[in-house]
């Protein structure tokens, strides 16, 4: 997993005047978002380094005032995946998924986990293959996830694998 960079938090709306912002942290314990060191933003080329003022609010280092706590607003916070705690067996970070091969129950190969997404009703796989594919995450229809293997065992819902129209191709 060397390289891989999960995203850990976002800044939300600055507080106050003095350069505080709100964090919507996504770890299992929100405070324990300070302890992975400086997190970057998505491209790797900002660090920011934060100090809790309370349960979801933060001092980022060089921010002192409410116009450059503004600018950050909406800014993705990510740590690399080396830096946090390693996984129990049988678990795994969900950015872990990125990059496996989906195959189905008889071997087949559906494709490769381009992404994970998750929008509040639970997270998604987006399966890319011969045509792109979104899956629920969940254990009826991905029993197995295997890491070490590289691959993860889908076993698609009905819905999903309904051919296109007769006579209307898919785009390529």
């Amino acid at each position: 997993m060397v390289g891989k960079r999960i995203m850990v938090g976002e800044f939300g709306r600055p507080h106050g005047v003095r350069g505080l912002l709100r964090l919507n942290a996504f770890t299992a314990d929100p405070a324990a978002i300070t302890a992975y060191g400086p997190l970057s933003d998505e491209a790797g080329t900002r660090h920011f380094r934060l100090t809790l003022k309370g349960p979801d609010l933060v001092a980022v280092e060089g921010v002192s005032d409410r116009d450059a706590a503004q600018r950050l607003t909406g800014t993705r916070l990510f740590v690399a995946r080396e830096a946090l705690p390693p996984t129990e067996e049988e678990e795994f970070y969900l950015a872990d998924l990125i990059g496996l091969a989906a195959v189905t129950e008889a071997g087949d190969a559906l494709g490769v986990v381009r992404a994970v997404e998750d929008h509040g009703g639970g997270a998604f796989l987006v399966i890319e293959g011969g045509r792109e594919m979104l899956l629920p995450f969940t254990r009826q229809v991905v029993p197995v996830v295997d890491i070490a293997g590289g691959c993860l065992v889908v076993v698609p819902l009905a819905e999903v694998l309904v051919p296109p129209p007769e006579g209307k191709e898919e785009a390529a």
